[in-house]
């Protein structure tokens, strides 16, 4: 399975070439909000999403069956910016499951940075 190819569609909110990566009984678990979509609701839940969208894939790894992406996701019109890392499990090619987080970007919080701790990436 090629991520960038299947991050493109989800980016172009495209269900038909969504579609084509995903077994067809699979199942997707969005943990930050403690959802889980068959793929119906997930194709749906993607594409209805208000606005476009723009990303990047920053990060891929690959160990067996499971394949882990990071990418990190904007809108251009809301000035919304996300990091999702992706544990995409497959089965002939195939995603049959994916375990998602998500994470809004942002600065740190200001009790880090009244102690000075850490530095910007």
């Amino acid at each position: 399975m090629d991520p960038y190819g299947y991050w493109q569609a989800v980016l172009r909110q495209d269900a038909d070439a969504m579609r084509e990566f995903f077994h067809e009984n699979a199942v997707i678990c969005w943990h930050n909000t403690n959802e889980r979509f068959t793929l119906a609701e997930f194709l749906r839940a993607n594409c209805a999403y208000p606005g476009s969208w723009d990303g990047t894939v920053e990060r891929v790894e690959e160990t067996g069956d499971l394949l882990i992406t990071v990418a990190r996701v904007w809108s251009p019109e809301e000035g919304a910016s996300f990091h999702v890392t992706s544990f995409i499990r497959l089965e002939e090619g195939k995603i049959v499951s994916i375990d998602e987080y998500w994470g809004d970007d942002g600065p740190a919080p200001q009790w880090r940075t009244d102690l000075k701790l850490g530095q910007t990436i």
